[in-house]
């Protein structure tokens, strides 16, 4: 078996600024790629469909999300059990692992199939989608969700070559599936006007494609974390170990998505173009956070390749250079978006009402970034070290409870969006001073050595 891959994947030795670095920019070309056919629907509907369309898309992101991302949120444990065990050359375990993952990530995909498509009206109407968008938003989701398959698969297999530490494959992979996505939504939205039903499809052929791609490489390359489709099963100490590490992690993105989603509902009492010109300002913001996304997964999959490795003070180091990287980024990012919004919102279509109100949310939060990628870096450490409980514990404490207690008075007393606006940065800020303090007092690197010097006992 080769060692050529477990040598040059490794975040274990060698320059920190040049391992995080060189394993962030792919990471950053993929997801950019990535967020383009994200944007793609965005952009594409909006300008062939017009404003009723661009909304039933862009106001699902919140729901999109919290089914998503608490499947994803929870397989992303086993991205760190896997980056630990590759970190500590237990190449045993990394093979249980990754086929523990696929079986995971099977089932998953079926679950979240029959309740994004059962449960999809019933939510919408909690959010108070209007009944002009309704029907399109409804339609939308059922179609993205029967694709959930391929949505977690895809994430899956990107997960794994990510644990293992290599960032260039996933990148070829998004590149072809973003190119995939935007004709197929140019050809069905722009030429022959099917609907929004449609993008949703694209998306989902995309995705199945570049799932093909990547387990086929996956079955094929001879090192530790290939995949043999007979020895995908459930490892029940594996198994365990993702669930404690991930299903937190999943309860996060869920939780946050609840909190945005009741955020999205006060929204949608302002209006369609409301709604329109706030999803528009969500795509930007998505792509304009993609530098600090990057530097928040290459910290999780550093953190938990050199905690397997028993590298403390390495660990150290590089915690601090990717906070460091990742508080200029987004800072930088910000201000850019702060000058920028009139220019850049007016690109996915919408009338000038919708506009304004995305440009209004890009003034109101953008200067703010810093504290959220903070929040984020933190958070991304302690998944790396195993300890997922703990964002999950701050974020429902500040993104969640603060978020939904704030929205609700403000929304009662004030008829004011720019005030729905501020529960991000009121909270951002709120969740930084206890990651902070956490980073600052725990001893949470000894405590996850004794931790693994128990397990060892």
């Amino acid at each position: 078996m080769s060692n050529t891959t477990k040598k040059s994947t490794a975040l274990t030795e060698g320059s920190i600024p040049k391992k995080i670095i060189g394993f962030a920019i792919p990471l950053f070309l993929g997801n950019l790629f990535q967020q383009m056919y994200n944007m793609a629907d965005s952009l594409i509907v909006g300008n062939f469909l017009g404003d009723e369309a661009l909304a039933s898309v862009t106001s699902t992101g919140s729901l999109i999300f919290l089914l998503v991302g608490f499947f994803n949120g929870t397989a992303m444990g086993a991205g760190v059990v896997i980056g630990r065990y590759f970190g500590a050359k237990d190449y045993e375990k990394v093979k249980k692992a990754v086929h523990t993952d696929v079986a995971f990530g099977l089932i998953a995909g079926v679950l979240m199939t029959i309740i994004g498509v059962c449960f999809t009206p019933t939510i919408l109407s909690w959010m108070g989608t209007p009944a002009d968008v309704f029907p399109r938003s409804v339609m939308y989701l059922r179609v993205y969700f029967c694709g959930s398959l391929a949505s977690i698969m895809y994430n899956i297999c990107m997960g794994i070559l990510h644990a293992i530490g290599d960032s260039k494959h996933p990148l070829y992979y998004l590149i072809f599936s973003s190119v995939v996505n935007i004709l197929l939504d140019l050809i069905f939205c722009g030429v022959f006007r099917l609907g929004v039903e449609f993008a949703a499809l694209a998306t989902i052929i995309a995705q199945f494609l570049s799932v093909v791609l990547c387990m086929s490489r996956l079955m094929r390359v001879d090192e530790v974390y290939q995949i043999r489709i007979r020895e995908v099963r459930m490892d029940t100490q594996l198994i365990k170990q993702i669930i404690k590490i991930g299903l937190p992690s999943g309860i996060q993105n869920s939780i946050i998505s609840l909190a945005n989603i009741v955020v999205q509902s006060n929204i949608n009492a302002f209006g369609t173009a409301a709604m329109a010109g706030c999803g528009s300002y969500s795509k930007l913001e998505g792509f304009g956070f993609l530098p600090i996304t990057c530097f928040t997964m290459a910290l999780t999959t550093f953190v938990s390749q050199n905690l397997g490795a028993k590298e403390y003070e390495r660990v150290k180091k590089g915690t601090a250079f990717g906070i460091g990287c990742t508080l200029f980024l987004a800072e930088t990012v910000g201000l850019l978006i702060f000058v920028l919004a009139p220019h850049v919102i007016g690109i996915f279509g919408g009338g000038a009402e919708a506009i304004a109100y995305g440009v209004l949310q890009a003034k109101t939060v953008t200067l703010f970034y810093f504290l959220l990628a903070f929040s984020h870096a933190a958070a991304a450490i302690m998944r790396g070290a195993g300890k997922s409980t703990v964002p999950m514990y701050v974020m429902l404490i500040s993104w969640c409870l603060i978020r939904i207690s704030y929205i609700t008075v403000v929304g009662t007393l004030f008829d004011n969006i720019q005030l729905i606006f501020m529960a991000y940065p009121i909270t951002w800020t709120i969740s930084s001073v206890i990651f902070l303090v956490y980073l600052c007092k725990a001893d949470w690197m000894h405590n996850f050595e004794r931790q693994e010097l128990k397990e060892c006992a």
